[in-house]
């Protein structure tokens, strides 16, 4: 097998099991491990992987964005005490945004008892304040993405365009101090856009593995944020350098 093949084959096996790991690529592929290692340092430098210890996960391009399901059990316990901590920056809110994403639907668990209403382009949002009393569900149209079950295109952005929201929670497949906010589909970008601009208070929801990351569309500026709660695996000294473009950074 040529290097150009193994490489492809390692992308694709990093993309459906969400992690590879060094050693069990070297069995599969019948190759030494230090020839899987300079083939995810080539990877890594194409942005299509990134290393982590013992092996990589797969980078979202504008070519592959990961779904629900692997976002669901990928950094679960920092996204739970993130959501936990943005639940708490309501204070009064009336009427709130949950973007798509597997974060902010934690956030609409935790809104379940509260009086709102809450506007969403997320299945899965929408799904988990379906039987709340309390809360009125404002679901955008548009066409939904299998992948993310959310909804998108026009229809979406022209509802959006016609509400003013106190509160939105969003989130990111990437941020960085160069290049913002950003996600590989156009279409989600320009959902997320309108999200910012119509909200009082914009939240950013973000784990701190998207930081210093980049996609193919940006949809914000840091400085377009009230605030951005992340987990205390970002450190301190990053967190400062986001903290300094004017968002307050949260480290849940």
């Amino acid at each position: 097998m040529d290097s150009e093949t193994r490489q492809s084959r390692i992308v694709e096996f990093a993309r459906t099991r969400g992690r590879v790991d060094v050693v069990s690529l070297a069995t599969e592929l019948d190759v030494a491990s230090e020839t899987i290692r300079r083939d995810l340092k080539v990877l890594a430098g194409r942005r299509l992987l990134k290393r982590v210890h013992g092996g990589a996960v797969p980078l979202e391009t504008a070519a592959f964005e990961s779904g629900v399901e692997y976002r669901s059990q990928v950094d679960l316990a920092q996204k739970h005490r993130i959501a936990a901590a943005a639940t708490d920056l309501l204070h009064g809110a009336e009427t709130v945004y949950l973007d798509e994403g597997f974060t902010p639907r934690l956030i609409a668990e935790r809104l379940a008892e509260q009086e709102l209403t809450v506007v969403t382009s997320s299945l899965l949002a929408a799904e988990a304040l379906a039987h709340s009393r309390s809360v009125t569900v404002l679901l955008l149209g548009g066409r939904m993405r299998g992948r993310t079950l959310a909804t998108v295109d026009h229809w979406a952005v022209d509802m959006l365009n016609s509400l003013v929201i106190d509160v939105a929670y969003l989130g990111t497949n990437g941020i960085s101090l160069d290049h913002g906010l950003t996600t590989p589909d156009p279409a989600v970008a320009a959902v997320k856009g309108t999200a910012v601009r119509v909200a009082r208070r914009p939240v950013l929801v973000a784990a701190h593995s998207k930081f210093g990351e980049s996609s193919f569309c940006r949809f914000a500026r840091i400085g377009d944020f009230e605030a951005i709660v992340t987990g205390q695996e970002l450190g301190a000294e990053e967190a400062r350098r986001y903290e300094a473009l004017g968002p307050v950074v949260i480290r849940a």
